[in-house]
């Protein structure tokens, strides 16, 4: 039986440091695509989602993070220039200092409302999406979109 192709599966985190005025931890990615992003990366094969979210904010900023919310998911087949992959994204809620690890070659803490950055991938529309989250509490699959049909 042939094995169907499906598209990559990640874990992305929106890191949300205490005493930091709500700000937010960005990476600069050591491999490309180059660029700052969110941490997260691919999910292993016998780890769940939430799992590979922990793991990978661990690698990539040394920090310890409790998961509180699925922010969404994002699936735009051209969200990443490597092919088609979807991403879970999750907020998470850290102490401490971060530190680059792994695949980040830089770190920094931003206020989400004022990032410089050009973000990697379909990250500054996470970070729009996470800004409307927290303004209104409403999660982003009730954001209006670009026409979708079932």
């Amino acid at each position: 039986m042939p094995v169907p192709q499906t598209p990559l599966l990640a874990a992305d985190v929106i890191i949300e440091l205490d005493g930091t005025d709500r700000g937010i931890v960005l990476i600069e990615r050591k491999y490309p695509p180059p660029g700052w992003a969110l941490p997260g990366g691919f999910v292993d094969i016998g780890e769940t989602v939430e799992q590979a979210a922990v793991r990978e904010a661990l690698e990539e900023t040394s920090l310890h993070v409790t998961l509180c919310c699925l922010l969404g998911c994002y699936s735009d087949p051209r969200r990443d220039p490597r092919g088609h992959t979807v991403s879970l994204v999750f907020i998470a809620a850290a102490a401490g200092k971060p530190c680059a690890r792994d695949d980040a070659r830089s770190i920094k803490v931003v206020d989400p409302a004022a990032i410089a950055e050009t973000l990697a991938f379909d990250h500054a529309r996470i970070v729009d999406d996470y800004l409307r989250y927290r303004a209104s509490g409403r999660s982003p699959a009730w954001f209006p979109r670009e026409a979708q049909s079932g």
